[in-house]
């Protein structure tokens, strides 16, 4: 019984690590204070709940959240830890929740041991590189809130650099810079899938700000 389960469970890790229909990020010359803001970032504390500062927003949305995707992603333990990390990471990074929500779509289809052709790995696709450039060798790039740190991050310093421009953003997060089609693919899966109104405007989604200001 227990050498069949182990079979089970190595088949379903070979069927998860298949590659994702993704590109990735390029490696690009990067300032020093970037360099060092970003890294400042990703060893702030973790949190494990959602950015809104009303308890009953945070639940409504998760609540919202968890059926459009629990036929993705059928376990609700997981699907739950993954949500409330996800709006955490994707706030306090000044990016929308739900704009990540499209991207993750896009880059993996929600398979946490995703892996692109080029090497990208986990829901974000993070490429291997920016562990070197501003992580260090510890980080596991298929940890759930490793991934979505990275993945929120590295998006807000692409709209930082395009200065708000959401489409070349996208493009460059995808290494198809100036190429409509993946810039289409998030913003169309965003706005049909994952596009929330709260009751309230009680979430620090912030995506015209800089959170390592």
């Amino acid at each position: 019984m227990k050498k069949t389960r182990h079979i089970g469970l190595l088949i379903a890790a070979l069927l998860l690590a298949q590659p994702a229909h993704a590109g990735g990020q390029l490696e690009e010359a990067m300032s020093a204070n970037v360099r060092s803001s970003l890294q400042r970032a990703l060893a702030d504390t973790p949190v494990t709940r959602t950015a809104f500062r009303n308890p009953a927003d945070g639940a409504a949305w998760l609540k919202e959240m968890s059926h459009r995707l629990a036929k993705r992603m059928p376990d609700e333990d997981e699907r739950l830890e993954f949500l409330t990390t996800l709006h955490w990471e994707a706030s306090r990074a000044g990016v929308d929740p739900q704009l990540m929500l499209g991207l993750i779509q896009v880059e993996s289809g929600f398979r946490k041991y995703a892996v692109s052709p080029v090497g990208a790995r986990g829901y974000t696709q993070v490429m291997p590189f920016w562990v070197k450039t501003i992580g260090n060798p510890n980080h596991n790039l298929f940890q759930l809130r490793t991934n979505l740190r990275y993945g929120a991050l590295i998006l807000r310093y692409y709209i930082d650099i395009e200065h708000g421009d959401l489409f070349r953003a996208l493009g460059r997060y995808n290494g198809s810079l100036g190429q409509p089609e993946y810039p289409t693919l998030v913003v169309n899966a965003w706005k049909r899938y994952w596009d929330y109104t709260p009751r309230t405007q009680s979430a620090d989604n912030r995506t015209d700000s800089d959170p390592r200001s």
